[in-house]
């Protein structure tokens, strides 16, 4: 309950309390809510909202009554439980001061105890039983809005009202002028209960709600090495058929100290949802991407071993006709194929395509006499293409090689010939570095959605600096989560 609350807040009450502010920190991943995202936002909350009230217990209600021929008679109303609503209709509508939600032509049933008593001039007369009541045409709305504090978010229920319409009384048992008398008594208190303690609870969940939005987090984390800060910027957008916000969404190091001072803010792009099929859509800037990037180098994880080759290539036997001076100074020594990224890797993203350039050096070592000896180290400009997946709520991808050059950055055993040397990189680069790194990519990283909710039918868009996940969305209150291994690079 508490998961679906959060998102439906996230998504849909988030109103700014002036929406011509600006300010001069702006989010990498931006989330637009589409009309149809709304609508999916609204039905949840109505339908969260009656499974946490039900059943609802009323106040006893007490009086007196003038009733003819029998006289002055005692009434009282206790046990009075609503046990079921519906909402038939509701809408959503966006306003410059809030979000209005307005449930209309709403029933809601209750059971109740009643009981009597009146003195004769011998006795006193009393009785007991049951009766039903059917509440009809209730009307309930309320207008909320929600600001930016310091990074998180603030509710304010700025209006609210709750009206019934009528209500049908069913007495079970009792004597023939009761009914009329308990109508006549208790219409209109049992009506102003109904609606007051529903305002109550709308009153008392904004104030749970309030306190479940300032509890969310700041951060994702991803593993041990890097986390997502999801920290709100700005205020959000309001738009007629939309509300969209924005996040820090660049990751932080193990030191929590944002990579987002490593660029250049950006000018505020506000996405289009216009005619979008989905309910959201979630923009990912390439400084994201590129600051996962650079907190795994500066952690110093971009750098393994490429263990998944072919023993001709871990023996300089192997290398004997393409380094000839390798298999003479080391005869049938078994080597080693390093790995060593030497910068934050650069990633464009183009229109339909991600670019990503790797720096890295490729050293060559022989295990000579159990000693590791360095031999000699290529440098590598690495072009790659990248496609963008959706596994669950996963952000993954896969990489290619399009493209590389290499030189020699150094030797201890004479130069080598370099021709030879860019065909067997070729086949190194395509047949064992790509899978290792495509190892890496393929958990990738969570969007940043609450627990329960799932992207369903996502599309993938590459489009002008940023990767956009438009997709739907489907909700389970007892989904087990099952984050992903995200396995930093070794």
């Amino acid at each position: 309950m508490e998961d679906a609350i959060r998102f439906i807040f996230f998504s849909f009450l988030l109103i700014p309390a002036n929406t011509q502010l600006e300010s001069n920190q702006k989010g990498y991943i931006s989330a637009v809510i589409s009309t149809k995202g709304l609508d999916f936002a609204k039905d949840l909350l109505i339908e969260k909202a009656v499974s946490s009230i039900i059943p609802l217990q009323l106040s006893d209600i007490e009086k007196s009554a003038k009733i003819p021929v029998v006289g002055k008679v005692r009434m009282g109303l206790s046990d009075i439980v609503i046990y079921s609503v519906d909402f038939p209709f509701s809408s959503v509508a966006t306003g410059d001061s809030g979000i209005v939600l307005v449930a209309s032509g709403a029933t809601a049933n209750l059971n109740m105890k009643w009981k009597y008593s009146y003195k004769t001039w011998i006795v006193t007369i009393s009785d007991q039983g049951t009766a039903t009541v059917e509440v009809l045409g209730m009307v309930v709305w309320l207008k909320a809005a929600v600001i930016n504090e310091e990074g998180t978010l603030k509710l304010f229920l700025l209006d609210y009202e709750c009206h019934v319409k009528d209500i049908s009384i069913n007495v079970d048992g009792g004597a023939s002028w009761l009914y009329q008398g308990i109508i006549d008594a208790f219409r209109g208190k049992i009506m102003s209960e109904v609606e007051d303690a529903i305002i109550k609870k709308i009153k008392e969940g904004m104030i749970k709600l309030d306190s479940l939005l300032q509890s969310l987090p700041k951060q994702l984390q991803v593993n041990s090495v890097v986390a997502l800060n999801v920290t709100f910027m700005d205020d959000p957008l309001l738009t007629n058929s939309s509300v969209e916000l924005e996040i820090n969404g660049l990751f932080n190091g193990a030191d929590e100290i944002s990579v987002s001072n490593y660029y250049s803010k950006r000018a505020r792009n506000f996405l289009s949802c216009n005619g979008l099929a989905k309910m959201v859509e979630i923009s990912l800037h390439e400084k994201v991407f590129q600051s996962a990037g650079s907190v795994y180098f500066h952690a110093d994880h971009m750098h393994w071993t490429l263990n998944k080759i072919p023993e001709s290539l871990t023996n300089t036997a192997g290398w004997r006709y393409i380094i000839p001076q390798l298999y003479e100074q080391y005869p049938n020594d078994d080597m080693k194929l390093h790995v060593t990224v030497t910068s934050p890797p650069v990633i464009r993203i183009a229109d339909h395509d991600v670019d990503t350039t790797i720096y890295a050096d490729l050293t060559f070592e022989v295990l000579d006499s159990s000693e590791v000896v360095p031999i000699a180290c290529i440098s590598l400009v690495i072009s790659t293409s990248c496609s963008a997946e959706i596994h669950r709520n996963n952000l993954t991808g896969s990489i290619k090689l399009t493209n590389f050059t290499s030189s020699l950055a150094w030797s201890n055993i004479g130069n080598l010939n370099m021709h030879l040397l860019q065909a067997a990189m070729s086949t190194v680069l395509e047949n064992f570095f790509m899978p290792d790194l495509n190892l890496h990519l393929r958990n990738g990283f969570p969007l940043p959605l609450p627990h329960g909710f799932t992207l369903q039918n996502a599309e993938i868009v590459q489009l002008d600096s940023k990767v956009m996940v438009r997709s739907d969305l489907s909700y389970t209150e007892d989904m087990i989560s099952r984050p992903a291994d995200h396995s930093a690079m070794q």
